[in-house]
């Protein structure tokens, strides 16, 4: 049933971003990949993403607005850790390793792909 809900969710926030670009056409995909973004880390901030994410299940870590929350979640931890230095430290803690893994593997897919043109 985890399953059912994660897709229902994800495909639920995948279909309001895609009727928020089409409603407003001055709105393009980088504005929605910015608000998503922006509200998982204030949801993240104030202990509500978590919540979302205890019902939801892998269907609100997926989206971009996890993202956003994972980076919250990883400054709070820091700055708890070390104090104010934790507002520069704690950003990659999270998803340092994401980031990283993104970064090598579009290089090698660089590397074997063939650019058009």
């Amino acid at each position: 049933m985890s399953y059912v809900i994660a897709f229902l969710v994800a495909g639920a926030i995948t279909a309001l971003c895609q009727w928020v670009i089409m409603r407003f056409p001055r709105l393009t995909p980088t504005h929605v990949l910015v608000a998503l973004t922006t509200l998982g880390a204030l949801l993240g901030a104030f202990g509500l993403y978590d919540e979302f994410i205890k019902w939801a299940g892998a269907g609100a870590l997926i989206p971009v607005s996890g993202f956003g929350a994972s980076i919250t979640q990883g400054v709070l931890h820091e700055v708890q850790r070390l104090g104010w230095e934790g507002l520069f430290t704690g950003v990659f803690e999270i998803v340092g390793l994401g980031l990283a893994a993104a970064i090598l593997f579009a290089f090698l897919a660089g590397l074997v792909a063939r650019p058009r043109g």
